[in-house]
């Protein structure tokens, strides 16, 4: 035989072997087809690596929410949304009332202008007829944070009325000696009794219309309260 025959054959024998080799190889033998070659790492640590980098970026986004504490003493400047009264309000009713300044601490501005406040009215009295003043207080109790309402405890503003005047006095008890007289002089002594009678009654009159005094706060009244207590608001 030639010797280009037999090494012809001799290939032919070695392709043989190699290929029933591969087909009853062990199943361990064979790669593992979830790992990477080049790093020997499976598809399975490779996703749990990507969802791993994923909740770390998504952590670096959100920034967990710091509680902001506004101290005692805080002053809180606001503007009332309606008109205030010791005719029309009485102890316990509620008003509204707008932040007229933004409140800022540590240069962070926490409550902007415009945050809506609730309060109530701490005192309503009205003067007597000719002694005592009318008092109105004050005081607000709730603020708006991001829709929410928290309470709040403040400093009470109060309004009280001018004193009564000397003279409305005077003309109340004076007017009728001062009837009198100008009846004696219109007709003796009946007429002195039917002036005495007519100068009371415009005395009367005059304390009725000057001598009940009120306090009236009109809407858009600014006021200024301070915290009597720290709060602490969701940054």
């Amino acid at each position: 035989m030639k010797p280009a025959s037999l090494a012809w054959m001799a290939s032919m024998s070695v392709s043989a072997s190699l290929s029933i080799a591969a087909c009853t190889a062990p199943a361990g033998s064979q790669p593992a087809a979830t790992s990477r070659p080049d790093s020997g790492t499976s598809v399975a640590d490779t996703a749990r690596e990507k969802a791993s980098d994923a909740l770390a970026a998504a952590a670096s986004v959100v920034k967990p929410k710091r509680q902001i504490e506004l101290p005692a003493g805080t002053v809180v400047a606001v503007r009332t949304t309606r008109a205030l009264s010791t005719v029309r309000d009485r102890a316990q009713d509620t008003f509204d009332a707008i932040l007229d300044e933004p409140i800022v601490v540590d240069d962070v501005e926490v409550l902007p202008r415009g945050t809506k406040f609730t309060g109530h009215v701490t005192t309503s009295e009205q003067s007597g007829r000719m002694e005592g003043r009318a008092v109105l207080g004050i005081t607000l109790d709730g603020v708006d944070v991001r829709g929410a309402q928290q309470s709040i405890a403040t400093s009470v503003n109060t309004k009280a009325s001018e004193g009564h005047k000397k003279r409305n006095i005077v003309a109340a008890g004076g007017g009728a000696g001062v009837g009198a007289l100008i009846g004696g002089i219109a007709g003796g002594g009946k007429g002195a009794a039917i002036g005495a009678a007519v100068g009371a009654g415009a005395g009367t009159g005059a304390a009725a219309a000057t001598g009940k005094q009120d306090v009236e706060i009109p809407a858009e009244t600014r006021f200024r309260f301070t915290l009597k207590h720290a709060v602490v608001l969701a940054g």
